[in-house]
C-alpha cells in the first residue's frame, strides 16, 4: 500500500457525483461546531467544579504543637514543596501541550478551509468548461448537419450518374 493511500485513505466513492450541497443547502450543525473537544474542557456551560487542594486541615483555633508534630509537619512541608515544584513543571508542560494542540487544530482548520475554497474554485472551473462545451454544441450540430448534407448531396449525384449511365445502356 502506498504512503499516500495510508495517509489519506482509498478512493472516494462520491467524487464527481452531485450532492445536496450543490444546491446551496448545507450540513453545518451548529451544535457540532460548538461542541467541546473533550467532556472535561472548561467552558461557560461546563465551568468545572472549582475544587481545590488542601493537604492539611485548617487549624480553626490557636494551639500548641509538640516536637513530634512539628517535625512531621516540617517533613510534610518539604514533601509538599517538592510536589508543588514538580506539579508546577507538569502543569507548565500540560499548558505547552495544549498550545501545541491548539496550533495543530488551528492549522488543520486553515488547511480544511483552503481545501474547501479550492474545491469551490475547481467546481467553478468545471462549470465554466461545461458551459463552454454547451455553447459549442450548436457549432458541432452545424458541422454534423453539413456532413449529412454533403453525404446526401453526394448520394444524390451518384444516383443521378448511375441513372444516366444505366439509361444510356
Amino acid at each position: 500500500m502506498s504512503l499516500q493511500l495510508r495517509l489519506f485513505g482509498g478512493a472516494q466513492p462520491t467524487a464527481g457525483k452531485m450532492s445536496a450541497s450543490n444546491d446551496g443547502s448545507h450540513a453545518i450543525d451548529k451544535s457540532k461546531v460548538l461542541a467541546q473537544t473533550d467532556a472535561g474542557v472548561i467552558t461557560p456551560k461546563t465551568p468545572g467544579n472549582f475544587s481545590s487542594i488542601r493537604s492539611v486541615p485548617v487549624v480553626p483555633d490557636p494551639r500548641y504543637f509538640d516536637r513530634e508534630q512539628a517535625d512531621a509537619l516540617k517533613n510534610l512541608a518539604k514533601e509538599k514543596t517538592d510536589g508543588a515544584r514538580q506539579s508546577k513543571r507538569a502543569y507548565k508542560s500540560l499548558a505547552k501541550i495544549e498550545v501545541a494542540d491548539k496550533t495543530v487544530h488551528k492549522e488543520h482548520r486553515k488547511y480544511e478551509g483552503a481545501v474547501a475554497e479550492n474545491e469551490l474554485g475547481k467546481k467553478r472551473s468545471d462549470v465554466g468548461l461545461a458551459k463552454k462545451l454547451h455553447g459549442l454544441r450548436p457549432g458541432y450540430a452545424r458541422l454534423g448537419l453539413g456532413i449529412d448534407k454533403a453525404d446526401s448531396d453526394a448520394r444524390t449525384r451518384i444516383d443521378e450518374i448511375k441513372a444516366k449511365l444505366q439509361g444510356a445502356n
